[in-house]
């Protein structure tokens, strides 16, 4: 009787974690094509759920909007050791610094709602920043030991710096994100300069 209880737990329990994986991966979709106002009915429907389910898990849209910011951060910081077990040090620094960019990019209509001054949002910023920043000043470490890049960049400066870039970019279209890139390689290019020979 107990193994069969523990099992229905177990099965129901991997049902939440499914229906909520998909509700945030729908969010974050509909989010990107319709801003964060979007309808939730919409998400539901794109998830493959009730509304109800989506209310039960994030009741409150800045719940949802908190939970699709957070699994892109977490994703984007898991990449950081991905790349620097698969690519030399400088290369996997270069690659992470892309996808971070990338993150930045995709992610202006949650950037207004977290600039928003509601108090839900207000530990964002501190997650965004412990996920980060360890994980470039990692990248950073072993790029400069190896020679690749100067030992005297801070990663928080680099963060914002990238940020502030990728932010600003990419208003008009695939252009514009070309133009990102392109200012990113040169910034990655300083990164180089004065480098230990």
């Amino acid at each position: 009787m107990t193994t069969e209880t523990s099992g229905t737990k177990k099965a129901t329990r991997a049902d939440a974690l499914r229906n909520e994986d998909a509700l945030l991966e729908a969010a974050k979709a509909v989010f990107t094509r319709l801003g964060v106002d979007a309808p939730v009915r919409e998400i539901a429907a794109q998830a493959g759920v009730g509304v109800g389910t989506l209310y039960r898990r994030f009741p409150k849209r800045s719940d949802l909007v908190v939970g699709v910011f957070k699994r892109e951060v977490d994703a984007c910081a898991a990449e950081a050791p991905k790349l620097a077990k698969n690519h030399p040090p400088g290369e996997a620094l270069s690659r992470w610094l892309k996808r971070y960019c990338q993150f930045i990019a995709t992610k202006k209509g949650l950037a207004s709602a977290l600039h928003s001054g509601d108090p839900a949002f207000s530990a964002l910023p501190d997650y965004f920043r412990s996920n980060f920043e360890p994980v470039l000043a990692d990248l950073l470490a072993t790029a400069a030991k190896a020679g690749d890049v100067r030992d005297d960049i801070a990663a928080y400066d680099l963060l914002r710096a990238i940020g502030n870039l990728a932010s600003s970019g990419g208003q008009d279209g695939e252009d514009g994100m070309d133009h990102t890139y392109r200012m990113l390689d040169l910034m990655i290019d300083g990164l180089r300069f004065g480098k230990a020979r």
